[in-house]
């Protein structure tokens, strides 16, 4: 499965030479569904309610220990396909800012790190 190219400021699909809808290559395909996966809010996804961060349910309005934002971060990494670890490097809890990065390894063997 391939996935749409995003712009890393606005997050919007970008166009390839030819004026088609740009894939990311597949050592970065699996950091932007990293990213995409931990942005996601728990029950967004109307195919698959059980996706995403409980933000809503548990972090939003909480004070959550940062273990478990951790480990809900890394469950939600590891749902992408291809991605065979992930370890959050970076927490930032400042108030109501949540932000950080998390090192993902694919399973070839490439390690990127997304930032949050």
């Amino acid at each position: 499965m391939r996935t749409f190219l995003l712009d890393r400021t606005g997050w919007d699909p970008v166009l390839d030479a030819s004026g088609n809808i740009a894939c990311a290559s597949d050592s970065y395909q699996v950091a932007q569904d990293v990213a995409s996966a931990i942005q996601t809010f728990r029950g967004e996804c109307w195919y698959d309610t059980t996706l995403g961060i409980p933000y809503w349910q548990a972090v939003l309005g909480q004070l959550p220990p940062a273990s478990f934002i951790r480990s809900e971060l890394v469950n939600a990494a590891l749902t992408v396909p291809n991605a065979a670890s992930a370890t959050v490097t970076q927490l930032v809890l400042n108030g109501r800012q949540l932000a950080g990065e998390i090192d993902v390894t694919d399973t070839s063997g490439n390690t990127q790190t997304v930032t949050f």
